[in-house]
C-alpha cells in the first residue's frame, strides 16, 4: 500500500487575528477580504480612521519619493503592531491585460518588511498576477485559506461568500449612483428658473477610491463641495466593467485598471453632470499622466485639478474649490455676459 503524501505545512495554521490597514486598496476590497477571513474563521482588525498623527507617523517611516497614500498606509500598518497576530498585506499586480496595478501595490509586502526591518510584523499575503502567471484573485485567496489550515473544499466555499458579499457591495453602490443621477434629473426638470430656482450642480469627482473617501485626503474636498451646495457623484461607484470597456475610447494602451474604471465612468456620466473635480495624492505616477490627459481631451464640462500632499492635506484647497462652484454657476445661468 502507498503511503499518503504529509499534508503540506499550514504557515499560518496559528493566525487567530489578521490586522488590514484602512488605506489603499482596503477601499476597493473591504467586503471581499473581511468576508474570506471572517469565513474560514479568523478575526479582522482594521485600523482607525486616518487622522493627522497617523499621517505624520507613516511619513517619518517613509523614503520622501513616497506618494502621499503610501506613506499613510504605513501610518496605517504602524499602528496594527500589537493589535492583531498578523497583518493582511497583498500583493496586487494585475488582473490582466490592461489591468495592471500600480506597481507600490505589487510590491507593498516588501515596503511594509522594509519599513519595519527593525521589529518586523507577521504579513499574511497573496500574489494576484494573471497576465504571467495565470493567477487569479481567486486561486490566490483558496491558497492563502489552504495555508491557514483550510481544505481546498472550505477555503473555495469561504471565497464563493465573500465573493457574493463583495458583488452585493458593488450592487448597492450602483443602484445608489443611480439613484442620485434620477433625482438631479428629475429636479432639473422640475426646476422653474422664471422663479429663480436652481438645481443642485452635479459634481463627479474622479480620484482613487483610496482618495476619494480617506478623511485626511479626499473627504475634505468632498465636504466642500457638499457645503456649497453640489451634489458629489463618484466614478469609482459606476458600473466597472461598463467603465472599463468604455475606457477603450480614450486610449488602447492605458494599462492601469482602476485609472480607466474611473475615466471610463467619466465617459458614461459625461451628459449628466456640470463638472469635475480630479484629486490626487501626491506625487502619484499615473494620476500624473492620465489627469493631465483628460483634462486635454475630454472637453465639453469644466474640470478642477487638485493635488492633496503631506504638508498640508486639503487646507487651502477652499477657495479653488469656490472659486470653481461660482464658475459652473455662472455658467449654468448664461455666463458672465448674460
Amino acid at each position: 500500500m502507498t503511503p499518503k503524501k504529509p499534508m503540506p505545512p499550514s504557515p499560518y495554521a496559528d493566525i487567530r487575528t489578521v490586522g488590514i490597514p484602512r488605506a489603499l486598496m482596503f477601499y476597493r476590497y473591504e467586503t471581499l477580504w473581511t468576508s474570506f477571513f471572517e469565513a474560514i474563521g479568523i478575526r479582522v482588525v482594521t485600523s482607525e480612521p486616518s487622522e493627522r498623527a497617523m499621517l505624520e507617523r507613516g511619513d517619518a517611516l517613509s523614503m520622501d519619493e513616497c506618494c502621499l497614500a503610501s506613506k499613510l498606509y504605513m501610518g496605517h500598518a504602524d499602528s496594527l503592531m500589537g493589535a492583531c497576530d498578523a497583518i493582511f498585506v497583498p500583493s496586487l499586480a494585475n488582473l490582466g491585460r490592461f489591468k495592471s496595478f500600480c506597481t507600490k501595490f505589487q510590491a507593498l509586502p516588501d515596503l511594509v518588511r522594509n519599513t519595519f526591518c527593525d521589529t518586523p510584523p507577521r504579513i499574511v499575503s497573496c500574489l494576484i498576477e494573471e497576465q504571467e502567471s495565470s493567477t487569479s484573485m481567486q486561486d490566490a485567496f483558496i491558497e492563502m485559506g489552504m495555508k491557514f489550515g483550510c481544505t481546498k473544499h472550505d477555503a473555495k466555499q469561504a471565497w464563493k461568500e465573500a465573493r457574493k458579499a463583495s458583488k452585493n457591495e458593488r450592487k448597492n453602490a450602483e443602484r445608489a449612483l443611480d439613484a442620485k443621477l434620477d433625482e438631479l434629473r428629475r429636479r432639473k426638470k422640475k426646476t422653474d428658473t422664471s422663479r429663480g430656482e436652481k438645481a443642485p450642480l452635479a459634481i463627479l469627482v474622479v480620484a482613487h477610491p483610496y482618495v476619494a473617501k480617506d478623511p485626511l485626503m479626499g473627504k475634505g474636498v468632498v465636504d466642500a463641495l457638499e457645503e456649497l451646495g453640489a451634489t458629489v457623484l463618484f466614478a469609482q461607484d459606476f458600473d466597472r466593467e461598463k467603465a472599463l470597456e468604455k475606457s477603450f475610447e480614450f486610449s488602447a494602451t492605458l494599462p492601469w485598471i482602476v485609472n480607466r474604471e474611473l475615466i471610463g465612468a467619466l465617459l458614461c456620466l459625461h451628459q449628466d453632470i456640470d463638472g469635475v473635480v480630479l484629486i490626487s495624492a501626491f506625487p502619484c505616477g499615473p494620476d500624473s499622466m492620465t489627469n493631465d490627459a483628460v483634462a486635454r481631451c475630454i472637453k465639453g464640462k469644466p474640470m478642477l485639478s487638485l493635488t492633496v500632499d503631506a504638508q498640508s492635506g486639503t487646507a487651502g484647497l477652499e477657495t479653488r474649490i469656490e472659486s470653481f462652484i461660482d464658475i459652473l454657476t455662472y455658467q449654468r445661468e448664461g455666463g458672465y455676459l448674460r
